[in-house]
């Protein structure tokens, strides 16, 4: 069997427009039930060579309303994922094995604080630490990493530039790794 591969690609100025149409699908089917919900991730980033997979973020009240409504996120093409996270609800959206959206659904107390959306407001102002990122991802394609390999070789580079953007704010650094070991 074949070993997955990491892909990397330039930025795609399409990846915005993909990621409102979802977050609007979203909205629609599920009228009220989030508060917020936002596009994350390097995809977000413009400029930023990245995973061509969509991550969107939604902050909701309650996990248990997502939990109750999930038959819509899955008529959408959305199906619960579970990958060690036990802070938010995890759906991933794919056509043929290949994934094109990751929605994370997380409580709205969280959501100010969160750091993938701190993160990517950081690298939107901060452009030679997102080339170094996106470096890192190019190099680690190549050679041809394992993905979950790749998650953890990010590890590092990220906590860095997460600690940063939330000292800018005020914040104290905590963990981007946020996956319990199984």
């Amino acid at each position: 069997m074949a070993r997955p591969i990491i892909e990397v690609v330039e930025y795609d100025p399409a990846w915005q427009a993909l990621a409102a149409a979802a977050i609007e699908e979203i909205a629609q089917a599920l009228p009220g039930a989030m508060v917020e919900i936002e596009h994350i991730g390097s995809t977000a980033v413009p400029g930023l060579a990245a995973k061509p997979v969509i991550d969107l973020m939604a902050a909701v009240t309650d996990l248990e309303i997502v939990e109750r409504l999930q038959g819509t996120l899955v008529k959408l093409g959305y199906q619960r994922h579970f990958n060690g996270m036990v802070d938010r609800l995890l759906y991933v959206r794919a056509a043929g094995g290949v994934r094109s959206h990751i929605l994370h659904v997380v409580r709205l107390e969280s959501w100010p604080t969160r750091n993938q959306r701190i993160l990517r407001d950081y690298l939107r102002e901060h452009p030679d630490d997102a080339e170094r990122y996106a470096r890192l991802k190019r190099e680690m394609a190549a050679a041809g990493v394992a993905p979950g390999d790749y998650v953890r070789a990010k590890t590092a580079l990220i906590q860095e530039m997460t600690d940063r953007a939330r000292a800018e704010r005020g914040l104290p650094s905590v963990p981007v790794w946020e996956k319990t070991e199984r």
